[in-house]
């Protein structure tokens, strides 16, 4: 445990049953923590990405964490509840020693950046999300266990959506095709990496109902390598504003809006009359209209006049042909 400030599984099993037992105690840690005044630098694992990258990958995750949690909150209608803890940066065989066994582990691709990326979530989370799509109330089971292929289907669309979420998070930096490649419940299976390579792990602190646990993101460095330099907090607030103000955005929000349905009326007339004349119309009576024949027609948009026009047929059909466009008043109706 010297050279490494990630815990094994079996080490916090060791640690708190020894805390248990009375072997040590918390002054013992406390007293050795005051002690430890240097902090060992490893040459052979290097810190590969700077305090503003590790930032940017911060806010990154934060609104991926928004879009799952309105995901899974609407799926499952339970209370939901995710959160970046920390982002941090080891190597990967620190990483592995780190997961529980059992796991659910999610191997992807995130195109066109070469190589996979795991997605991790722990196996009280995934038992009670599969719990709750069952009907259930969401509780996970006292203890863990492997997958079904039923339940391995599920939590195969559960996850394919939860990296849709991923892409869309990312698209501030880099357009993603993220793909989901397989499913494993043992890490020692997913040796993505070579154990020495640097990964940067970004963890979600999760509660799902009574259910809470962690989902890491396993990143390797050479995935991000050809991106490190828009991995700062700079380029991606120019990118920001620069995508806000396009031409492309530009076009396709005028796209949009051509294609937006409004209500056009023509008006062939209107008559004011009293409450007791209309209690005595009956079949067969006619109202006189206050528009002339020859006079032009109003087109109305929304409820505004906005055209005049003269009736007609074209063809078969009625129809009406603009004389004049009404640009009075044309800054209050907008």
């Amino acid at each position: 445990m010297a050279g490494s400030d990630i815990l094994s599984q079996t080490e916090i099993d060791e640690l708190l049953s020894a805390l248990s037992t009375g072997v040590v105690t918390a002054e013992d840690i406390k007293i050795e923590q005051n002690q430890r005044k240097i902090k060992t630098y490893d040459f052979k694992r290097p810190d590969k990405f700077s305090k503003d990258q590790i930032r940017t990958l911060y806010m990154l995750h934060e609104n991926f964490a928004r879009y799952v949690n309105t995901y899974l909150a609407a799926h499952l209608r339970a209370f939901v509840n995710i959160s970046v803890a920390s982002v941090d940066q080891l190597t990967y065989e620190e990483f592995v020693r780190s997961l529980p066994n059992p796991s659910v582990i999610s191997i992807f691709q995130m195109r066109p950046l070469k190589g996979n990326v795991l997605l991790e979530v722990n196996p009280n989370l995934i038992f009670a999300i599969i719990d709750r799509l069952f009907g259930g109330p969401g509780t996970p089971p006292a203890k863990p266990r492997a997958l079904t292929d039923i339940e391995e289907a599920i939590v195969k669309r559960v996850l394919t959506k939860t990296l849709e979420s991923l892409q869309e998070a990312w698209k501030q930096v880099i357009a993603l095709d993220v793909r989901m490649e397989a499913i494993e419940t043992n890490p020692q299976f997913t040796q993505i990496v070579p154990p020495n390579d640097m990964v940067v792990i970004i963890t979600l602190q999760t509660k799902i109902g009574q259910a809470e646990g962690l989902i890491n993101i396993c990143i390797p460095y050479l995935v991000l390598e050809p991106i490190m330099s828009k991995l700062s907090t700079t380029f991606w607030v120019a990118s920001a504003v620069a995508r806000q103000s396009s031409d492309e955005n530009i076009s396709a929000l005028q796209r949009k809006i051509e294609r937006t349905l409004i209500p056009m009326v023509v008006q062939l007339g209107s008559i004011t009359i009293n409450v007791h004349e209309l209690l005595d119309l009956a079949v067969g009576d006619v109202l006189q209209l206050e528009t002339k024949a020859d006079s032009d027609l109003n087109i109305i948009i929304g409820s505004n006049e906005k055209f005049k026009c003269k009736p007609g047929i074209a063809g078969k059909k009625l129809a009406v042909q603009v004389t004049q466009i009404i640009t009075k008043g044309e800054d209050g109706d907008e």
